[in-house]
């Protein structure tokens, strides 16, 4: 019986053992994706740090995210008209009638009916801008901008008025490097500013700025960077004044454009978060945004015809129950 039971149960097998070469924890991905072929390996791209792109200037770092979050809202009604001369001189004309908020110590919001008229020569040429308005307040507004080189723009920005003490003029000295920019300012009121800003990588800017305002006897300097590719921008400021801002636009599409910002202001404690968008359509441009202040609002332009397009805005504060609409048109290029 013995030779019998030891018959029927035969011994087990011996372990297979592992192929030479095969990895310990099994074949993976390696052995069910098919091998690539030879010279398909993406290399990494080797960045030239002496050949960056320039970056945008200092003042325009948050130049997307402004045109979604900050649109050219008003109240009432606006009508501009320009007329070209010929390929480099133009004149225009602006009606607006519309309400003024006057500053009231009560948290109510006093407003008053005011209409001007303005007339506007505008002289454009590939190394000379300039641009004049003249209202029936009594303010005149003039911009200059000329390129004395290549690399080197003067801008010129004055406004007068009637009042005492209201009248500004500001010179800055524009030059452009290679991957780098920086800007000198001189202004009334003893202001003296600089700027600097440069290219770091070719999606990553930094730069800093300084200012000091004589008849104040204030000073401030901030730092600030921007970060941007094809599908996205990103900034960050950040100055002595207590300000800490923050934005970031996102191109969902090659029409639509999401945004949003942040602010922190240390030395009143205020923050203010706001989203906003914009929609380009095959004949108008919708832009809005909505803050934690609880302010909606919303810029509509329409083109009806080759130069001409009409304009729609609304803003909504619910916390001050304040309603701003206004519509107008602009006719001419």
């Amino acid at each position: 019986m013995g030779s019998a039971a030891s018959a029927a149960v035969p011994p087990p097998p011996p372990p297979a053992q592992a192929q030479a070469g095969a990895p310990p924890y099994g074949p993976g991905l390696a052995g069910i994706l098919p091998p690539k072929p030879d010279g398909e390996e993406k290399k990494e791209e080797k960045v030239d740090y002496l050949n960056l792109p320039c970056p945008v200037p200092f003042e325009e770092i948050q130049r997307e995210a402004l045109m979604s979050l900050k649109p050219e809202l008003f109240e009432g009604l606006r009508f501009d008209f320009t007329k070209g001369l010929n390929q480099k001189l133009s004149l225009s004309h602006s009606v607006f009638m519309g309400s003024l908020e006057v500053p009231a110590q009560s948290s109510e919001i006093i407003k008053v009916p005011t209409a001007h008229y303005e007339f506007g020569a505008n002289f454009l040429d590939p190394k000379l801008m300039l641009i004049g308005r003249v209202m029936t307040d009594g303010r005149l507004n003039a911009r200059v901008k000329c390129d004395l080189t290549e690399n080197l723009i003067l801008k010129v920005n004055a406004q007068l008025t009637q009042e005492a003490h209201y009248s500004q003029g500001m010179f800055n000295f524009d030059y452009k490097g290679s991957d780098y920019r920086t800007q000198f300012q001189i202004g009334n009121n003893a202001f003296y500013g600089a700027n600097y800003i440069q290219s770091v990588t070719p999606n990553l800017s930094m730069g800093t700025e300084i200012f000091w305002l004589g008849h104040q006897r204030k000073s401030g300097i901030g730092f600030a960077s921007r970060y941007n590719t094809e599908k996205m921008v990103g900034t960050l400021q950040v100055a002595s004044t207590g300000i800490v801002a923050l934005s970031y636009v996102q191109k969902v599409s090659e029409k639509v454009s999401l945004a949003s910002d942040f602010m922190y202001n240390h030395m009143s404690k205020d923050v203010t978060a706001s989203f906003g968008y914009d929609y380009l359509l095959r004949q108008c441009r919708l832009r809005g945004k909505i803050d934690s202040n609880g302010v909606v609002a919303a810029y509509l332009e329409e083109r009806l015809n080759m130069g001409v397009n009409f304009l729609l805005s609304a803003e909504i504060d619910h916390c001050k129950k304040n309603y701003k609409f206004g519509f107008g048109m602009t006719v001419g290029e």
